[in-house]
């Protein structure tokens, strides 16, 4: 197997910050590897020194002579004064600069370099090249290639640096936190294009899904030690869980020698043969391998909620547009406790401006607004709140409270809350500068639970967490006792926490579907596949005319679909009703066929009745 990239014995730390010691691996050709660590670990900073931004403080990296390092950082540097076309082909790449010179002969008409780049083009086959390229572009919804990128946000500019990367095709691909700013059609291109691909490819992503179907190995940063794992994320679970059991196995074994060790080193034994000093010795290492148990350190976030009342918000035909672009047209909805929805949509359809009209940050054109009066709004933005330069991180929850009371009653200072979520007493007086984005994250998530909300909203709340924080913050989501609506691109988190989700189809559509996002994707490829069967057969046998479309549903296509939802819930909790019978080990044989062709007959009904509701669901 050939090594592209070879990482002997590296180590770094800050200051008196160690993040990693004499730790050793290698990429090779075609390998996809995924880099999994607590925030702070040093994820960030074993990508740079591997792109050659930043230095080891001792080790060696050897690189394959020749090969090529294509690096997409967390935060990119793209210049603000070139065009999109212009920084996508900012590359030593002989046909990129090629087809940079051609697209500039075009613009600034110089036929005589025209005809130059023209032959240079046909030499260099670099015609398919360049569609390619805009085939990128446009997956990545890059189609104004004019625009300078000091107009665009900083979810383009990541875009456009992403763009950069894929289409100069390096020998080696490195990607940190690739799926921020992406909505999910891009992740699941993007997702299918790094599978295909024949680069090698390191990649840091909180996305689970992404993980499992992309790497085909997986290295853990952990203690500041390397840990390797032949296979896919689920299976890197299994295999750190064992390590962390057999580790913990060997110190409870040195606990139980070192107890009978000292019962030996209490007595007071005459003289000290050559013998009993070599014991001697060996006592105080197995001291020490007793000492250290492995355990993971987890969040437990239990912040108390303020009550609330029945009535939470009721929104009735909400209109909003931004000129001639239609965000919300006639919006209906009636929020309740205990309630988990998930919003999905492309970027730019508005899913951002119906949760700032429901915390009353942005006003609607028309409409009725109806708010509970126990609500209790806490908003997590996408944007990382702003913390003063000379701020701590003690200061930050200061300023909120002094004591924070826990779901359970417990109450606890600043400091002991911080300590709660993993700040330890010398990184309270830190400065919240020098924390790192994850880190950033978990403090600004403290300040917004902190505030106690009865009504939770988390605009993409997974990006720069950690997977295990990531696992924490999922089980006290599921169990919110208040109202959850959540945007996220993280397809795992929301299969997990959300009941059903808000489709914002672009033109101000939002559709209810009821399910997760998966459930969601599923029927809806079914109703594509569908679609694209009953097309090819009408094509096939004789035209005829057309019925007329009606764009609304009608009185009874309306009440149809509310017994559908209806009836799907009641289909699955008999699904799962049944499925726990079936397993649960009481049926004898006869009764086991009959509860599965329940079962399977069930599963049946559910299907039809999705594939129908989806149906009317086009029409609303």
């Amino acid at each position: 197997m050939i090594s592209y990239i070879q990482a002997e014995n590296i180590s770094k730390s800050f200051g008196n910050l160690l993040l990693f010691e004499n730790i050793s691996f290698s990429i090779h050709k075609n390998q996809k590897l995924a880099l999994i660590a607590k925030n702070g670990a040093g994820k960030t900073s074993l990508l740079n020194i591997l792109a050659g931004k930043d230095t080891a403080d001792n080790g060696k990296i050897t690189l394959k002579n020749d090969i090529t390092i294509g690096y997409l950082e967390q935060d990119p540097y793209v210049d603000d004064n070139k065009t999109v076309l212009e920084e996508v082909f900012t590359s030593s790449n002989k046909i990129v600069n090629t087809i940079k010179d051609y697209n500039n002969a075009i613009k600034n008409d110089d036929k005589e370099l025209l005809q130059t780049v023209m032959e240079q083009m046909d030499s260099l086959n670099a015609w398919d090249y360049e569609v390619k390229v805009k085939q990128i572009l446009a997956e990545l919804k890059i189609t104004e290639y004019d625009v300078k990128i000091g107009q665009l946000s900083g979810g383009q500019k990541k875009r456009v640096a992403l763009a950069n990367v894929l289409i100069n095709k390096p020998d080696i691909l490195i990607l940190d936190e690739p799926t921020n700013h992406l909505d999910l059609d891009m992740i699941e291109w993007l997702e299918n294009f790094l599978m295909n691909m024949k680069s090698s490819l390191l990649m840091v992503t909180h996305d689970r899904y992404f993980l499992d179907c992309v790497c085909s190995d997986i290295i853990e940063l952990d203690d500041k030690k390397m840990y390797h794992y032949k296979g896919n994320y689920s299976y890197s679970l299994e295999k750190r869980d064992a390590r962390i059991h057999n580790f913990n196995s060997e110190v409870d074994k040195a606990r139980n020698i070192l107890k009978r060790e000292l019962v030996w080193m209490n007595t007071s034994p005459r003289a000290r043969t050559t013998k009993s000093k070599s014991r001697i010795e060996a006592f105080y290492d197995i001291e020490s391998a007793a000492a250290f148990k492995k355990r993971d350190v987890k969040v437990k976030i239990d912040v108390r909620s303020a009550r609330l009342g029945k009535k939470v918000l009721v929104l009735n035909y909400i209109n909003k547009n931004f000129g001639d672009n239609v965000i919300l047209k006639d919006f209906n909805y009636t929020f309740s406790k205990n309630e988990k929805i998930g919003i999905i949509g492309k970027n730019g359809t508005g899913k951002t401006t119906l949760l700032n009209i429901i915390t009353q940050d942005l006003k609607y054109d028309s409409g009725k607004y109806d708010l509970g009066e126990t609500v209790v709004f806490g908003y997590y933005r996408q944007e990382i709140m702003k913390f003063k330069p000379e701020h701590r991180v003690i200061d930050v929850i200061k300023e909120i409270a002094e004591v924070v009371t826990l779901g359970d009653g417990k109450k606890f200072s600043a400091s002991q809350f911080l300590q709660y979520f993993l700040f330890t007493p010398e990184m309270q007086y830190t400065k919240v500068e020098k924390l790192s984005g994850g880190e950033k994250r978990r403090l600004y998530l403290m300040t917004v639970l902190m505030q106690n909300p009865n009504f939770l909203i988390l605009d993409e709340p997974t990006n720069d967490l950690d997977i295990l924080t990531l696992n924490v913050l999922e089980d006290y989501l599921m169990n919110f006792p208040g109202c959850l609506l959540i945007v996220s691109h993280d397809r795992y988190f929301m299969d997990k926490i959300v009941e059903h989700v808000f489709v914002f189809d672009g033109n101000g559509v939002v559709k209810d579907f009821p399910g997760n996002y998966s459930i969601y994707r599923n029927k809806k490829n079914k109703m594509l596949k569908y679609k694209s069967n009953t097309e090819n057969k009408i094509k096939t046998n004789k035209p005829e005319k057309p019925k007329p479309i009606t764009e609304r549903l009608s009185y009874n296509e309306k009440y149809e679909m509310e017994q559908i939802e209806k009836e799907l819930k009641t289909l699955e909790k008999q699904k799962t009703e049944q499925e726990q019978l079936i397993n649960s080990g009481t049926l004898n044989s006869k009764q086991l066929i009959e509860k599965s062709k329940e079962f399977g007959n069930t599963i049946n009904s559910i299907e039809t009745k999705e594939l129908r509701w989806l149906e009317l669901s086009e029409k609303k």
